[in-house]
């Protein structure tokens, strides 16, 4: 048997951040350890960086199943290739990923034979070696030609093999965090233990967190061959005493790497100290998602902190050296005025390193069907938090992309001139952003 793991490539189109932040393949390689435990052969095609098409890779490896995963944006492309597995080999097709999470029933189709909606890899390769379906863990399947769901259980992270990161030794220099390359990803939790109203990654694992034993973590980090590490749980400083366990560790062992994790405001604010402890041992990018530079939003996203929590995060991170990516959602009932406020925030507390998402209500989610009555296009390559998928309250499309792009030609333009990011071709972005200024919403 030959399975052939999949992640697709992220668009057709240079609009999206390719080359600047190329995410290492880690589910497919949790899977693929599972698959060497049981000797199954298998092979990863990773659309972020492979030079020939999924379908050529298709017909060269001629895989006896198939299987994809990916985000929202990406199920144009997952269904694409399934389907050419299916009608040109007759291969198993499997769809799986934080997708079919979310919303399972939009891979019922013809050409598709099972869909993960859990983070059940023991249950997938179950089906990937021809066991029953029947009452695994998040596994949907046909039965008389009608789509059965399995009911979805959180999953203990802390089972799972340390992936195997063949693929990712082959092709390390490919991927990265902006400057930090090659880039490993570490993971060790699923879910995430807060409830912000806009996002639906709180509901992944049945919306139950589960965190691995951090000595695991540190074993794990400790057979990496490479520098950086990116700690991909949606929320990595969650817990203080885990977070103490963490560094005394890594320096017991003296282990010398560059850290990349997430972490809010309200954390940063509250425990000065150990982002101090945690700088010491090689903490290098903390992603916040600050949001907001009003109150107001902050109180409707269920954000539990104020500006002046994070303003005080930021005044941390500046004071300690720790590259602060500060996260903020242009929301769609903005004026003109808010567009240009968040430069102003940004620039007036000496925030260098910002990342700008419009709001986006994940299909089919509750925030989703909230806004049904909103919602401007059902095409889910849209909904990659660079579009504006559903209408805005204040401004008319045209001018809510006008407006996002000046501020995102502004903070490039800034960037450029603190001289980070100098990996970049400015240039070809500024022309990016200029072009999509005036053909975005026309």
């Amino acid at each position: 048997m030959r399975v052939l793991l999949i992640h697709p490539e992220i668009s057709r189109t240079k609009y999206n951040f390719a080359g600047v932040i190329d995410n290492e393949p880690l589910d497919l390689e949790y899977i693929a350890a599972l698959l060497v435990k049981e000797g199954i052969e298998y092979d990863i095609w990773d659309g972020q960086i492979e030079t020939i098409k999924a379908q050529a890779k298709i017909d060269e490896y001629k895989p006896d199943v198939v299987y994809c995963c990916g985000r929202t944006r990406q199920e144009n492309f997952m269904l694409e290739y399934l389907s050419y597995a299916k009608k040109t080999l007759s291969a198993v097709t499997i769809a799986g990923g934080v997708h079919t999470q979310l919303c399972r029933d939009r891979f019922y189709k013809d050409d598709v034979d099972f869909v993960l909606s859990s983070y059940d890899y023991f249950a997938l390769i179950k089906v990937i070696k021809g066991e029953t379906p029947e009452g695994l863990n998040g596994i949907c399947y046909k039965e008389d030609g009608k789509w059965v769901g399995n009911t979805v259980s959180p999953v203990d992270i802390g089972l799972l093999p340390h992936p195997d990161r063949t693929y990712f030794n082959k092709n390390s220099s490919k991927y990265r965090y902006l400057e930090l390359v090659p880039c490993a990803h570490v993971r060790t939790a699923y879910s995430c233990p807060y409830g912000c109203a806009f996002c639906a990654r709180r509901t992944l694992n049945a919306g139950k967190y589960r965190a691995r034993d951090i000595k695991d973590v540190v074993d794990e980090i400790e057979e990496i061959p490479y520098e950086n590490i990116y700690f991909i749980d949606d929320d990595f400083l969650f817990d203080p005493e885990r977070i103490r366990e963490f560094i005394r560790l890594v320096r017991e062992r003296n282990i010398q790497k560059k850290y990349v994790c997430y972490g809010r405001a309200d954390f940063i604010s509250k425990n000065e100290e150990l982002m101090a402890e945690l700088k010491s041992i090689g903490l290098y990018y903390v992603l916040t998602g600050l949001e907001s530079t009003k109150d107001n939003y902050l109180e409707s996203y269920n954000k539990r902190i104020d500006m002046n929590g994070n303003i005080k995060a930021i005044e941390i991170t500046n004071r300690l050296g720790i590259h602060m990516m500060g996260m903020f959602i242009t929301d769609l009932d903005f004026e003109a005025k808010d567009f240009r406020e968040i430069y102003k925030f940004a620039k007036s507390h000496s925030l260098k390193h910002v990342a700008i998402s419009i709001y986006t209500p994940e299909i089919d989610s509750e925030v989703y069907k909230g806004m049904k009555d909103r919602i401007i296009t059902d095409n889910p390559a849209d909904y990659d938090y660079l579009h504006v998928v559903a209408k805005p309250g204040k401004l008319s499309l045209k001018s809510y992309y006008f407006h996002y792009h000046v501020l995102m030609v502004r903070l490039f333009l800034r960037a450029y001139k603190d001289g980070i990011y100098s990996f970049l071709d400015y240039g070809y972005y500024v022309k990016s952003i200029l072009k999509n200024m005036f053909k975005f919403g026309g």
